[in-house]
């Protein structure tokens, strides 16, 4: 199920730690990135890796947004309404999205292209809105520049 690309590079990170469970969330992302979610036949391969059970890695899967139990859109976009994005208009935004989109937050647009969701927070108070699109951040947002990023997606 897991590549030898994959195994190896899952390997480097566990070098890097004292511990090797310290690994597994980035061991997770590696194995996401290469099979484009974590499934039932991949968190038992992970869980043999590091010598804990399936479900303890699908704990891990389930717990941190990032990480994706299912396939599902080429793209995701979440956009942070935590209190600082909220006041300067997120949630609003947020839902303008969702009528640009046509979809509802937690959906995916019918050719498969955007998951829209939330985020709690990003981390990045002081350039809100803000918005996270698979793995990098849009800061400074407004409802404008939030639907040109979208758009242009592939």
């Amino acid at each position: 199920m897991i590549r030898d690309e994959t195994r190896a590079r899952i390997d480097a990170e566990i070098a890097r730690f004292p511990r090797k469970r310290g690994a597994l969330i980035e061991a997770l992302r590696i194995v996401q990135e290469d099979l484009g979610h974590v499934g039932l036949d991949a968190a038992a391969a992970v869980a043999a890796i590091f010598e804990i059970s399936i479900v303890e890695v699908m704990e891990v899967v389930s717990f941190y947004n990032m990480l994706y139990d299912a396939p599902h859109a080429r793209h995701h976009v979440g956009v942070c309404t935590n209190l600082s994005c909220a006041l300067r208009g997120s949630r609003e935004m947020l839902r303008q999205l969702e009528a640009h989109l046509a979809i509802e937050v937690g959906g995916a647009t019918p050719d498969g292209r955007i998951h829209l969701g939330h985020e709690e927070c990003l981390g990045a108070c002081a350039w809100a809105p803000m918005m996270r699109i698979d793995d990098e951040y849009h800061e400074d947002l407004d409802l404008e520049s939030a639907k040109r990023i979208v758009d242009a997606l592939d």
